[in-house]
């Protein structure tokens, strides 16, 4: 059997993806940010304690995306956030 055959039957892999506590989380789940960040192209930073709420996993296990006030396209790092 090829390879494509064999991903095809075993279907789509669900991705975990992790806090930085070890906390799974989900899509429209809230985050609480755990460290100052500078925004690339935004010339904001967020501050530690910021809520970002209705979170969208994205393929990657380390990467979440989600809207902030101000800021398109945002792409978070799962290591600098906690479920809220």
């Amino acid at each position: 059997m090829a390879a494509s055959e064999l991903a095809a039957r075993a279907g789509p892999t669900e991705v975990e993806v992790r806090d930085s506590v070890g906390n799974l989380l989900a899509d429209g789940d809230s985050v609480v940010l755990v460290k100052d960040l500078k925004v690339k192209g935004a010339g904001q930073t967020l501050k530690r304690g910021t809520v970002i709420r209705s979170i969208r996993l994205t393929g990657d296990p380390q990467e979440i995306d989600c809207r902030y006030e101000g800021i398109k396209g945002l792409v978070l790092r799962a290591e600098f956030v906690k479920k809220n």
